[in-house]
């Protein structure tokens, strides 16, 4: 009632109001532009059902991450996708449609969104969908609420879709002496039928040095390339069968070393050091991007990257969600400091778009890639976009200056 009696007054006043979540996201979506009100969503938290019969869960978009986590796993249950940040809160999940390392295997979040309830920019409160897994009533207004980056309507409850937890996950680092060798290995491990909850590609000394930072040890002493590749199953069995097949795969592609981490402390701090790589550059990175491209294409694009930090005289670290072709170039401030910053930028998205690419796969546009969007959508489908928008925010109030221009 609060948040639309909120819209109400701003859709009459012609106020802006910008909705806030965790503050997790890097694209500057949830920044204000202009004069208006910061809607911080931090107090709607409340978990109102974990639906054990029907494996669904019914919170409020305030709730983080880690408090759905802890709630659906102290039942045996799970929710697959893991974005990164666990500070994220869920309202904010389901309007960036997040992604994360698990995406190869279980999707993104919009696969498990089953039912919203949104506060329109002009006040009214609509509920979609529900505890329902098929739903063919009408037009899918829900799927087009999830991924709009909160410019369509405030998300203040969602219905999300839970599993039984699986066997694992078992954890390995196979390593290359050949970064070539590693991305290689990634759509044969896919052809062969197993299919790991994760498969990252990370350099050795980026690895290395992020370790350090954390004062501790990478667990791999082999190799210039990594692949961390996260297994899930029915039983452990399956969790060996699967592992040795692609360790097998690896060999015959040239890996020079397995590390199979089963114990939890030593997969936590694996994957621990891998979702802690940002901090090492922090202090030097001005944009961390974000591009996509088909998974047989992160090769070539990688080579694009590797030329261009030569060309331009700089140092462009990458680390890759290997196994669904997302990956993120890490651009230095030297680059913005000689008046390159966006030039680069820009060569990078085109050979992402040249590749059958997108500028982003799962961080969005928010206000950082509003120049470049067009770069790979259609002037009829910006003008649809825009076309969106109008209908649902007449008087533009609602995250203004974000995802569309």
């Amino acid at each position: 009632d609060e948040i639309s009696h909120i819209m109400k007054l701003a859709n009459e006043a012609g106020f802006p109001v910008y909705p806030r979540g965790g503050g997790t996201g890097v694209c500057a979506g949830s920044i204000p532009t202009r004069d208006g009100v910061v809607l911080s969503l931090e107090r709607l938290d409340r978990i109102e059902e974990v639906d054990e019969d029907n494996l669904m869960v019914v919170a409020e978009a305030g709730v983080t991450l880690a408090q759905l986590l802890e709630a659906v796993e102290s039942r045996g249950l799970l929710f697959p996708p893991h974005p990164g940040d666990e500070g994220a809160q869920l309202g904010v999940l389901v309007a960036c449609n997040a992604g994360g390392t698990r995406a190869v295997k279980y999707g993104i979040v919009r696969n498990y969104v089953k039912g919203l309830e949104v506060v329109l920019p002009t006040g009214e409160v609509v509920r979609m969908g529900g505890k329902l897994l098929k739903n063919n009533t009408g037009l899918d207004l829900m799927h087009l609420l999830i991924g709009s980056e909160g410019i369509l309507g405030v998300i203040t409850k969602v219905i999300l879709r839970l599993y039984p937890k699986f066997a694992g996950p078992m954890t390995l680092v196979v390593s290359f002496d050949d970064r070539h060798a590693a991305i290689r290995a990634v759509p044969r491990i896919l052809q062969a039928g197993v299919i790991p909850m994760a498969i990252e590609y990370v350099d050795h000394a980026l690895m290395e040095d992020t370790a350090a930072y954390l004062n501790t040890r990478w667990s791999a002493s082999k190799g210039a390339a990594h692949l961390i590749v996260i297994v899930t199953g029915t039983t452990e069995d399956d969790l060996y069968q699967q592992s040795e097949s692609i360790s097998g795969i690896c060999e015959q592609l040239g890996s020079v070393d397995t590390l199979m981490a089963e114990s939890r402390d030593e997969q936590a701090r694996i994957l621990h050091i891998r979702s802690e790589v940002s901090m090492v550059y922090k202090a030097e990175t001005a944009e961390i991007l974000d591009v996509t491209v088909p998974p047989a294409a992160v090769e070539e694009m990688m080579n694009e990257v590797d030329r261009l930090a030569a060309e331009y005289r700089t140092k462009i670290p990458m680390v890759a969600h290997a196994g669904d072709g997302n990956f993120h170039p890490y651009l230095m401030f030297d680059l913005k400091e000689r008046g390159l910053h966006k030039e680069v930028k820009r060569k990078i998205y085109a050979k992402a778009v040249e590749l059958g690419g997108v500028i982003s796969g799962e961080h969005g546009i928010g206000k950082t890639r509003l120049d470049e969007i067009g770069m790979c959508l259609d002037p009829k489908s910006l003008e649809l976009m825009r076309g969106l928008k109008r209908l649902f925010d007449p008087n533009g109030v609602l995250s203004p200056d974000c995802a569309i221009k």
